[in-house]
């Protein structure tokens, strides 16, 4: 008999965690009550431990407008020399005749 894995969500995951992050029930308890493994509730947990910090944090929000803002100074510098390119191609072809 093949069995096949669940997949959890987000949303299950992370009530998992915050359940043996409370501490109320033990990792057996919260293991038989969700049907996961005890090692995979820690390793949620841990990762709820590790990236908590990052909730309260704008750093999602600035990044993405980093890379934008980024993104729009390279498109300038490639544009003002390839505005230069052009204007030299221009003149070289003067000194050529």
């Amino acid at each position: 008999m093949v069995q096949t894995r669940k997949k959890y969500s987000q949303k299950e995951k992370a009530k998992i965690a915050l359940e043996a992050l409370k501490g109320s029930l033990t990792l057996n308890e919260i293991s038989s009550k969700f049907g996961v493994h005890s090692s995979q509730i820690i390793k949620w947990k841990k990762q709820l431990q590790d990236g908590i910090e990052d909730i309260f944090s704008n750093k999602r929000k600035k990044k993405g407008y980093d890379d934008i803002r980024c993104t729009e100074q390279l498109y300038e510098i490639i544009g003002r020399q390839k505005i230069e390119i052009d204007w030299l191609k221009k003149k070289s072809e003067l000194f050529k005749h």
